[in-house]
Formats: C-alpha cells, sequence, structure tokens
C-alpha cells in the first residue's frame, strides 16, 4: 500500500499542542489554573547569608560565631573536661596569703588553702585542669587540682601579679606589674619562652580580639594601654588615656568583637576602644572607683562594679549604656569575681571589707555577705561554661 502523508492540518494541529504542553511546563514562571488563567509561580526562598568564617591565630580553637565571641559561655554549657569537678569559689587573700574556698550552694567557707606571699588572682589554665594562684610578693604560682580542691608545688615565677594565656594555648602570658615586662612562658612548666620589657607602668590586665591575633594591656600605674601582637609576641600599639591620673583596670572585648571596655578606677568608668584601628577610646562615666567587668551569659549585658561606691552598674551592649545600677546594703567595696555557672549569681570579692558577695544577676538583690580573709581580691568562680580559658579570673571562649 502507498505509504500514507500526513496533512498540513495535522501537522499544524500537532505542533500547536505542542506548544501548548512546553509553556505549561516551562520556565516562564506561571502555571495555568482550571478556570483556564494563570498565576505566578512561588518563588525559592532565599538562602541566608552565612558571615564570613573568622581567620583566627593559627592554632586556636575555631570561633564559633563571628557575632559573639562568647557563645560557647552559655548557661552550664560545661566542657566534658570539668564536669567532674565541684562548684567552688576560690578567694585570693591578698593580705593573709590565704585563699578562702566557698560553697555556693550553702555560702559556707569549706577550706582555707595556705599560699605564697600576696596572692593576688586565681586563674584558671588554658585546658582548664587547673587553677593558678598569682602570689605577687611570694614569686610564685601556687597549682591547684580543681577537682579535689588539693594545692601542689608552688612554681617559681617572678612578679606574677595577673595571667592569661594565648588563644592557641601555646603561651602563658605573666603580666610581671612591678618589673615592667609581659613574659611568655610556658602554659605548663611556666619555663620562660620570651620576656617583652614595656615602658608602661603597672601591666594588670588583658583581653584579646575576636580572631585571637592581638590582644589589649591595661597599664594602672602610668594610665596607659598597650596593643600586643600575639603571634609576634610584640607591643604594636601604646597610647595615654585622655584623663588626668587615669587608671585602668580590668579589659573585656565586646560580643561583637568590636570594642573593648577598659574599666577605670580614677575617671569612675569605662574607656571604649576600637581595638584593631586603636585610635583615642572615649569615656563611659559607670560610678566611683570602676574596676572588673563581667559579661552575662547570654552576652546581652555586662556587670561592672564600682569599688568605691558599693555598687554594680549594668550596661546593655546592644544600647550601649548603662540600664540599672545596683547597690550593695550596708555599702562594700566589689572588686574583682565572676559569673556562676548557670549565669544566675554574680561574685565579687569585696576587697577593703574582708567579705564576698553574691548578687541575684536577674534582680540585683544581695544574696550573701560572707567573711573571708584580708584583702580578698580575683577571685575565681569554677568551673565556668567555654572551651578554653584566656586567664584572669576566668575569660573563657
Amino acid at each position: 500500500m502507498p505509504t500514507m502523508r500526513p496533512t498540513r492540518a495535522l501537522l499544524t494541529g500537532t505542533a500547536l499542542l505542542a506548544a501548548a504542553a512546553l509553556a505549561a511546563c516551562g520556565t516562564g514562571g506561571k502555571d495555568r489554573q482550571a478556570d483556564g488563567t494563570t498565576k505566578a509561580a512561588v518563588p525559592a526562598p532565599a538562602k541566608k547569608r552565612q558571615p564570613p568564617a573568622v581567620q583566627g591565630l593559627p592554632g586556636m580553637p575555631p570561633v564559633l560565631d563571628p557575632k559573639d565571641v562568647y557563645a560557647a559561655d552559655r548557661p552550664n554549657r560545661l566542657s566534658p573536661v570539668v564536669k567532674g569537678f565541684p562548684s567552688r569559689v576560690y578567694v585570693p587573700n591578698t593580705e593573709s596569703d590565704t585563699v578562702s574556698v566557698i560553697d555556693p550552694r550553702t555560702y559556707r567557707i569549706i577550706d582555707t588553702i595556705r599560699v605564697g606571699r600576696q596572692p593576688q588572682h586565681v586563674v584558671p589554665s588554658w585546658d582548664m585542669k587547673t587553677l593558678w594562684v598569682n602570689n605577687n610578693r611570694g614569686h610564685t604560682l601556687t597549682p591547684i587540682d580543681p577537682k579535689t580542691g588539693k594545692a601542689g608545688k608552688p612554681v617559681d615565677v617572678h612578679d606574677p601579679y595577673n595571667l592569661y594565656f594565648t588563644p592557641d594555648g601555646k603561651y602563658a602570658v605573666v603580666m610581671a606589674s612591678l618589673d615592667r615586662e609581659l613574659v611568655f612562658r610556658d602554659p605548663h612548666t611556666m619555663a620562660r619562652k620570651k620576656t617583652v620589657p614595656v615602658t608602661c607602668y603597672g601591666v594588670n590586665h588583658a583581653d584579646f580580639s575576636l580572631d585571637g591575633r592581638y590582644f589589649i594591656v591595661s597599664c594602672e600605674f602610668s594610665g596607659e594601654l598597650l596593643k600586643v601582637d600575639t603571634a609576634k609576641m610584640k607591643v604594636i600599639g601604646q597610647q595615654k588615656l585622655p584623663f588626668k591620673g587615669a587608671m585602668p583596670q580590668d579589659v573585656k572585648v565586646s560580643p561583637d568583637g568590636k570594642r573593648f571596655y577598659i574599666a577605670d578606677m580614677v575617671a569612675d568608668g569605662m574607656w571604649v576602644l576600637d581595638g584593631d584601628k586603636f585610635t583615642q577610646p572615649t569615656l563611659l562615666p559607670t560610678g566611683k572607683g570602676t574596676h572588673g567587668l563581667y559579661v552575662s551569659r547570654d552576652s546581652r549585658e555586662m556587670y561592672v562594679s564600682n569599688r568605691g561606691e558599693g555598687t554594680i552598674s549594668v550596661f546593655d551592649f546592644q544600647q550601649r549604656k548603662v540600664t540599672k545600677k545596683w547597690r550593695l546594703p550596708d555599702g562594700g567595696s566589689p572588686d574583682m569575681g565572676g559569673v556562676s555557672a548557670d549565669g544566675k549569681v554574680l561574685w565579687l570579692s569585696g576587697r577593703y571589707n574582708s567579705e564576698v558577695y553574691a548578687v541575684d544577676t536577674r534582680t540585683g538583690e544581695q544574696l550573701a555577705r560572707i567573711k573571708v580573709g584580708s584583702g580578698p581580691h580575683g577571685l575565681a568562680v569554677y568551673p565556668q561554661p567555654g572551651r578554653y580559658s584566656l586567664g584572669h579570673t576566668g575569660i573563657f571562649r
């Protein structure tokens, strides 16, 4: 039989049907409904942009959140390293040469440890396994095992006013206040590795940048600030504070890492510093004798101890202002301290009153007032949340 050829009309109809099918399934962005009308296709949800990863100091643990340097410090988020440690408050008494150990559940002293001359601070080690007591005038560090509460053999270290650790865990940094030195040491044996002489007087407190590549140091007796390159172990910036008789103390970086706050007990407030630019800071008044700075567990607020007037100012990071002020009943001299693991209690030493204060962080109510030795100073609440310690009375990341 002869082959049948399709007619032109049949070809045309087939092409039209194919075109209609393509239009219905195509990428034109419209769908045909039952009534013959069309509706716009729902666009795919936009992908959430992730902040760029922080290029931290080589060897340091990765930054968990580029917008919050304290992201690892949430309530009760304890490292496996410290989970078996009993909760204690360790209080160095500078004039009694002892450390009072308080049970925070009962507010009672359960032990008194004899240490070297003039203990200034109790400092958690980078690996969080040891507490180091800084015996400033005794020129030793006394190790305490936080699991047992027992003190070990003192280690010879000259002029250890305060102690920090580089974010990579490679070095301990001794703030040799009267020696006018920053001394980089082995974080375990405390053997001297490098000595960095400084021209300011009274190096005492510090904190590290978000990426750990530099740290800011306060010089108490000459009213100056230093900027130190962590890897090079070198001072790369120095400036005099613009206030006559300035006496800078504690240092804390903001959660977003953009600013450093430096307490000043003569200027009665905090200096607000752009650490990256290291330009002249501005002063934010908080109270007489501003001394210690402690960040809340949600990274929203910072508790500021005003030693000269017996108060605690509450600074809001978002609003960048003091929103509350709590006054200790019967006065006092709130100094250094720390926040409980659950974030509910602020512990502070009463430097000139031989006592320790426990304050409710929600209401500002004084929960306890505990008599200790003479001249209590840099007390440590331990353990605390975090992955590693940068030193002082507990700066955790």
